[in-house]
């Protein structure tokens, strides 16, 4: 077997939690991950993957000023008339989708 060293990290008891359910749905036990984590940001020669701040901000409710909430409803009511909408049987589907619930 390899020699191995130690590493330890501090995270959010809720993202390890969240990264545990994954990984053990995947059978991957978190060492692993770590380890094939930090062997991508070898190969890659930085970190495998892009980190930037996302275009578009969510939009927040209380930082819309009373002009901007208006155009936004107009947005929605557009596209209500268009048909361009989710049933709530899609929106539920689409999230126990993506949270594997």
């Amino acid at each position: 077997m390899a020699r191995t060293s130690n590493i330890y990290v501090r995270v959010e008891p809720s993202i390890k939690e969240q990264a545990e359910i994954v990984l053990e749905k995947l059978g991957i036990p978190m060492s692993n991950a770590v380890s094939i984590f930090l062997r991508q940001v070898v190969m890659h020669n930085g970190l495998p993957f892009d980190v930037k701040i996302p275009s578009e901000k969510p939009l927040v409710l209380s930082d819309l000023s009373s002009e901007e909430f208006n155009i936004e409803m107009l947005k929605a009511h557009s596209d209500f008339e268009a048909g361009r909408v989710y049933s709530t049987e899609e929106v539920e589907n689409d999230l126990k989708r993506e949270f594997g619930i």
